[in-house]
């Protein structure tokens, strides 16, 4: 009853990959990003739509690939993440945990979908407690951390070279520069470097 394509277990499927994208979804709602509640419950639901329709047209005619339609939705959903990513004006990437998260759903949607019951489960509150959870790890490690990442906007090469010449004067390691012109000024210089 549970494992078979019937009106039980497509509607079983179905609301239980409601619940757990909902469940994903308040949490980046709450965290006001782009994807939240709504986009959460769709993309999980429509996961695991596919892999029902993957399990009805194997077991209604006799075919051994019930993994093909869900394979898509794993590259599918990526266009759907990448639209959640954004680089800001101060050439921070913003975004990549939404887009992690729904690629996430979608995956639970598709063991929801199969009847992968317990991994459904288990997945979804692993990946809630590293929503929630570690958050608040991630915000330690980087208060803690001896590293910081700086912008600048120079008028010339040349004031770069005093910057990392002043920044080594004063101990300090400069690493990963990023240079690119200010597309607004042509004689301004965007710098973007870590010092730690």
């Amino acid at each position: 009853m549970f494992d078979h394509v019937n009106l039980f277990s497509v509607t079983l499927r179905l609301a239980l990959s409601l619940v757990m994208g909902g469940l994903l979804g308040m949490e980046r709602e709450q965290k006001q990003r782009p994807a939240g509640f709504r986009t959460y419950m769709l993309v999980c639901m429509g996961s695991a739509l596919v892999m029902l329709t993957g399990q009805y047209v194997a077991e209604s005619m006799n075919m051994d690939d019930v993994m093909r339609m869900g394979a898509q939705v794993v590259s599918g959903v990526g266009f759907l993440g990448a639209g959640t990513i954004i680089v800001t004006g101060h050439q921070q990437v913003k975004g990549l945990t939404t887009a992690a998260g729904i690629w996430a759903s979608a995956c639970l949607g598709l063991a929801v979908g199969i009847g992968f019951y317990s991994g459904a489960i288990v997945g979804c509150a692993l990946i809630l407690l590293v929503l929630k959870g570690f958050h608040f790890l991630e915000q330690r490690i980087s208060q803690r951390s001896r590293v910081i990442n700086v912008f600048a906007e120079l008028e010339s090469l040349s004031d770069l070279g005093i910057l990392l010449q002043t920044a080594r004067k004063n101990f300090l390691t400069v690493t990963n520069v990023d240079i690119s012109w200010n597309k607004k000024k042509s004689t301004e210089i965007v710098v973007l470097f870590s010092v730690g």
